[in-house]
């Protein structure tokens, strides 16, 4: 996904930046006028409607309740927050569950079967979609709709609109620039570099890696990489995450956005960077099994790594992390790479998993109610801090110049996304057949930390387990 592609995903707030990256102008000043009043308008309709959309929410809702199933765990105190907020302002209940992590396709399975249903839930692209689109109300004649800067994010069949992204995020490897400027400075160092923006490849990566693990303790840290969260539910990052990027290039060459079978022509390069991770840690390889996400990203707020390869999601762990000696002016990202030929002109890994999904099953009334409060809080002055500050990125036109985010990593998301040089590496995990295909990934992955098998049969289990769950959703 070129970054000129992924421009119109980003909200009012962050395409006013961007559009001298994203395109020229040939209409000459009298266009320019035109354009900007149009502009304008247009700012100002969506303003009205923001308005309007929360003037109505009190009698859209009347009579109903809410129930959000929530899929992430790091910003659950945050929606509870915000649903009592709006409970108390407009007299609907809102009631706020989040499912453990790994664990919300199973939470969402029991929880629908129950009286008392989700009214709004998640599913994770296309795929999630054909698990539960007879859960899933058409939103195409809502605000909520209507309000995306890119309707083409959304999840349609036929006329209808059946999920909607509400967060356009971005992933890599963030790093300390405190504890990098201290090893550049470094007389006896074995790399000749002086600044992060020089590693462009995994060769450079690698050496400059390898080399600050071996000179840890002037460095004043207990490793390069924070921990390889591999504990029950915790191994996302790498079961999901990382083995984008190989599924990312095979289907770039073969020029395709899924398929029933990989050959994992890039294994060799999602071993470099994983190799890379665990090897240069400050915990050893075969206790990765103990450390969850909380653990890898407070090794990094204490400073005692430089590195963890995390989303811009992430900072609310950072700066919320008791003890936290991290500046938010030193947290960067670099892209992921894995020595794949031409990645010097790669980005960070942008994208969404993130759909929102009203249930169809549940009465008029809670659905009207669900749409209100979901409306409330892309529209509301409350609910569109909460979005931005604790969300991310947010695609929707209801948001204006001053309301985009403002937290490091997401500023850096935006700064790759706006070099034009740079390519966007797209999600494509949300074509990877099933949870449960993740999950053995994740336990053969452990197992290579282990020691208990190799990496070739880790590629098996991606190949054979790819195949297999595809096969199998191809005939429920």
């Amino acid at each position: 996904m070129k970054k000129k592609m992924v421009c119109a995903l980003l909200s009012a707030a962050m395409v006013s930046s961007m559009l001298m990256g994203c395109g020229s102008d040939s209409t000459g000043d009298a266009g320019k006028d035109a354009e900007t009043t149009k502009t304008d308008d247009a700012k100002d309709d969506a303003k009205d409607d923001a308005k309007d959309a929360e003037e109505e929410t009190t009698a859209s809702a009347e009579g109903g309740k809410v129930y959000y199933l929530n899929f992430k765990p790091e910003v659950a105190e945050d929606w509870e927050a915000l649903a009592a907020s709006y409970t108390e302002q407009t007299g609907t209940e809102v009631k706020v569950v989040t499912a453990a992590s790994g664990t919300y396709e199973q939470t969402l399975k029991s929880e629908v079967a129950k009286t008392d249903a989700p009214t709004l839930f998640q599913i994770n692209g296309p795929i999630g979609y054909q698990s539960w689109k007879d859960y899933c109300l058409d939103l195409s004649d809502t605000d909520f709709y209507n309000w995306l800067t890119d309707k083409s994010l959304a999840i349609t069949e036929g006329d209808g609109v059946y999920g909607i992204p509400y967060v356009v995020e971005g992933y890599g490897i963030i790093y300390n620039d405190s504890i990098m400027q201290k090893y550049f400075a470094l007389e006896d160092k074995a790399v000749d570099i002086s600044s992060t923006s020089e590693i462009k490849n995994f060769e450079t990566l690698k050496s400059v890696v390898e080399d600050m693990q071996s000179k840890k303790d002037a460095l004043g840290i207990e490793g390069v990489f924070a921990s390889t969260s591999f504990k029950a539910g915790e191994d996302w990052r790498w079961q999901t995450h990382l083995a984008n990027l190989p599924i990312y290039y095979e289907f770039k060459d073969k020029g395709v956005s899924d398929a029933q079978s990989i050959d994992l022509t890039y294994a060799e390069n999602y071993k470099n960077i994983f190799d890379l991770y665990i090897n240069n840690s400050c915990t050893d390889k075969t206790a990765l099994g103990t450390k969850s996400v909380e653990d890898s990203m407070a090794e990094f707020a204490l400073g005692k790594v430089a590195m963890v390869q995390n989303g811009n999601w992430g900072w609310g762990q950072v700066s919320g992390t008791d003890g936290n000696v991290v500046n938010a002016e030193d947290v960067k990202f670099l892209p992921i790479y894995t020595g794949v030929s031409g990645e010097e002109g790669q980005g960070l890994c942008v994208g969404t998993e993130n759909y929102m999904c009203v249930n169809s099953q549940v009465s008029e009334a809670d659905q009207k109610a669900t749409i209100a409060f979901i409306e409330w809080v892309f529209s509301s002055d409350e609910g569109k801090k909460f979005a931005t500050e604790k969300l991310g990125i947010v695609p929707f036109s209801t948001f204006t110049d001053d309301e985009k985010p403002s937290d490091p990593l997401g500023l850096e998301v935006s700064k790759y996304m706006e070099d034009s040089s740079l390519t966007s590496v797209s999600w494509n995990f949300t074509a990877f057949p099933s949870q449960t295909f993740k999950d053995e990934l994740g336990y053969s992955l452990l197992d290579y930390c282990n020691g208990q098998s190799d990496w070739d049969a880790v590629v098996t289990q991606f190949k054979d387990g790819w195949a297999s769950e595809k096969e199998m959703a191809a005939t429920e």
